[in-house]
């Protein structure tokens, strides 16, 4: 990935005039057979650009109570957009078709204009579990019946491909926006993209510089984006059946009250009480094991490109030797 980033062309995004960023957009929007697509140094910048492009201050977005737009992104709906969110808290995180009809506000001026549905896959704080497509295109139709934007968080949206053995090209039919992240799981020093079609994502460079997104050479950056798409989207699949093991082995230490199913890459856990959570992760800190406590005596291990074979061994071995 490095080589590939020092072999790129560049030029001045600013002047749309870097060619390795314009080979990457064109070659995701291919992907997901949409117009047009724009380079962001990150998703959450990307998603925000999409919450302003489909919605008007005070109109409200139905999502999930613990999606990303709502907890991780320091309140950017309300900040950037001035728009609130319907939080579902329903079935898991997957709220249906039906869930959503009954959200949508009524059209009497004094409720706040319901305008966009958004839906996070795979879905973070609910474990890197995917949608069902299925749903997915009903819920569209709900949004087409009532005339909303139909946004998806496709931060992980490469994870649930391979494990659904699903395709970009069904994800840009049903929706209006899509997200990708070309960190993360694909390994990209940074960078995430913005697909749409023509109209939607009209504004959509505009809103980007008025974030304060718009970058020079960064074909560089682009280059990895590339490379990963080509070489790290079907490894993925090694990444969930680690993870599945990491799940098996805390299933069956006493100290763990339970494990969340394990989907893709990400594993969830909560250790019984009594147990204290920041002790836990100290010891594994101290094996040179990091990772991330939710809070409520939950943690999250997230497997990825740059965890080895090795270190999932010494994952596996640390975990029965200490906690067993």
């Amino acid at each position: 990935m490095l080589e590939a980033m020092m072999r790129a062309k560049v030029g001045d995004d600013v002047f749309r005039e870097d060619t390795t960023v314009n080979l990457l957009e064109e070659h995701i929007a291919k992907m997901f057979n949409k117009d047009m697509a724009l380079f962001f140094p990150s998703g959450t910048m990307a998603n925000q650009t999409a919450i302003k492009l489909h919605t008007q201050p005070g109109d409200q977005i139905i999502c999930d109570k613990y999606s990303h737009i709502f907890n991780y992104e320091s309140g950017g709906v309300s900040f950037n957009s001035g728009v609130s969110c319907n939080l579902l808290d329903v079935n898991n995180g997957f709220f249906t078709a039906k869930d959503v009809e009954n959200a949508i506000n009524p059209s009497a001026y004094y409720y706040s204009k319901t305008s966009l549905v958004e839906i996070e896959n795979t879905a973070n704080r609910r474990g890197g579990s995917c949608w069902d497509f299925n749903e997915i295109k009903k819920i569209k139709a709900v949004c087409t019946k009532n005339n909303l934007g139909f946004h998806l968080d496709g931060a992980r949206l490469w994870n649930a491909l391979v494990a659904k053995k699903e395709t970009t090209e069904q994800y840009g039919e049903v929706f209006d926006t899509i997200s990708v992240c070309l960190s993360k799981g694909l390994g990209c020093p940074i960078g995430s993209v913005l697909v749409g079609d023509a109209k939607i994502m009209e504004n959509a460079i505009r809103v980007r510089k008025i974030f304060g997104g718009n970058m020079r050479q960064a074909g560089y950056l682009a280059a990895a984006g590339i490379y990963a798409l080509n070489n790290h989207v079907e490894r993925l699949a090694q990444d969930h059946e680690k993870a599945k093991n990491i799940a098996d082995v805390l299933s069956k230490l006493s100290i763990i009250k339970s494990v969340e199913p394990t989907e893709t890459n990400i594993v969830i856990f909560e250790l019984n009480a009594g147990v204290s959570e920041n002790e836990f992760v100290k010891k594994l800190a101290a094996k040179n094991i990091h990772i991330i406590s939710m809070g409520g005596n939950k943690l999250r291990m997230v497997t990825h490109l740059d965890y080895t074979d090795a270190m999932h061994e010494k994952v596996l071995l640390t975990l029965n030797k200490m906690f067993s």
